[in-house]
């Protein structure tokens, strides 16, 4: 099995777009029989967010997440091949997948709670693959869970591209908060206090200094919607 992830840039996510994403498309995307399948979009629940950043032009608005037998296979091309009328660019990436802090069960079609803050990473050239790894998933681990309200926390590391012109991406990293973390900094944090805000703050800025993950970096604030989970026998719907 293996896992893909396909980003989909568009100038706008309005609310009809994201409704399609929800319904039409993934209508076609589960009739291709992939074992996994989760859409993130960028509607107006979370379009406000605090913790919007972006390098990208257009912007990353939507992210499709399918597990298959071959990434290389005839269903990922189709999931493909069905999403490009859907954005102006869309890029794929193998991924390898570990989970910290594994995400709550969800209905499935239905919506998660809070929202998904998903971050594209990249490894800054003045660091070897080798201690950016060490930092990113042995230091950065323990920091990113202690001074944050996550409730869910996968870490997918880039294998390589599958489509051409695809933006370099090293990482790509899906964090759920509560609902009040999208507007309120001390929920973000989970801290109580300014105090502890300020704490909090600079423990995760000096971490995420430390392997670059303070810059060249685009967080995109989605609704995170589960249709189909992988490895679980029997679990198809629609």
């Amino acid at each position: 099995m293996e896992k893909v992830i396909i980003t989909l840039q568009r100038p706008d996510s309005d609310e009809a777009w994201c409704t399609r994403m929800r319904t039409e498309v993934v209508a076609d995307l589960l009739e291709l029989g992939l074992p996994g399948l989760v859409v993130n979009v960028r509607d107006d629940v979370v379009r406000n967010s605090l913790m919007t950043l972006t390098t990208l032009e257009p912007p990353v608005v939507g992210i499709i997440t399918v597990w298959a037998h071959q990434s290389y296979g005839e269903a990922v091309t189709a999931a493909l091949t069905r999403l490009q009328s859907e954005a102006d660019h869309v890029a794929a990436y193998l991924v390898t997948e570990s989970v910290p802090l594994p995400p709550p069960a969800t209905a499935e079609g239905a919506r998660t709670d809070g929202f998904a803050n998903v971050a594209l990473l990249r490894r800054p050239a003045d660091l070897d693959d080798a201690t950016w790894r060490q930092r990113w998933h042995i230091n950065h681990t323990p920091v990113a869970i202690e001074t944050q309200s996550t409730f869910g926390y996968t870490q997918n590391a880039v294998v390589r591209a599958l489509t051409p012109s695809a933006p370099v991406i090293d990482a790509i990293v899906e964090e759920l908060f509560p609902e009040a973390a999208i507007t309120d900094l001390h929920a973000f944090f989970g801290a109580p206090d300014d105090d502890e805000l300020s704490r909090r703050m600079e423990r995760m800025v000096a971490s995420t200094t430390a392997f670059g993950a303070n810059r060249d970096i685009d967080t995109v604030p989605t609704s995170r919607y589960v249709y189909r989970t992988p490895f679980v026998a029997d679990n198809r719907i629609g």
